[in-house]
């Protein structure tokens, strides 16, 4: 498969999609006209892809860019992404990411609460 990408990136996505048991042959891919920004690009020919994975039946829809080879690869990222999430759950990459974020939230929330004591000298 060639996504126009680099070959270290397609290496990394293929070793991710055999961990999770990803296979091409469990993909349906189809390519429908995108909308949005691009202009005569995007309007003239089926850059977006629709990816379905048939034995979970989770289903991607990607128009990132105006190139269909990128936007393949990175419809297969997002739906290993999503695989991940359904599978790991809590453990999963995009949860720990989340629950850092949400750490890292209340840390600056308690911080935020806390007033400084001012001494009879400071008024």
């Amino acid at each position: 498969m060639n996504f126009g990408t680099t070959q270290k990136k397609q290496q990394e996505l293929e070793t991710r999609m055999a961990a999770l048991g990803l296979r091409e042959e469990d993909i349906q891919e189809r390519y429908v006209r995108s909308s949005g920004p691009g202009g005569q690009k995007v309007n003239k020919t089926a850059s977006c892809v629709y990816l379905k994975h048939l034995p979970s039946g989770l289903e991607v829809k990607m128009q990132r860019q105006r190139s269909q080879g990128l936007n393949r690869y990175y419809a297969r990222k997002r739906l290993c992404e999503l695989l991940e999430n359904e599978r790991l759950g809590d453990k999963s990459p995009a949860a720990l990411k989340a629950a850092k974020i949400r750490k890292q939230k209340q840390r600056r929330r308690r911080r935020g609460r806390q007033t400084p004591k001012l001494n009879d000298e400071e008024l």
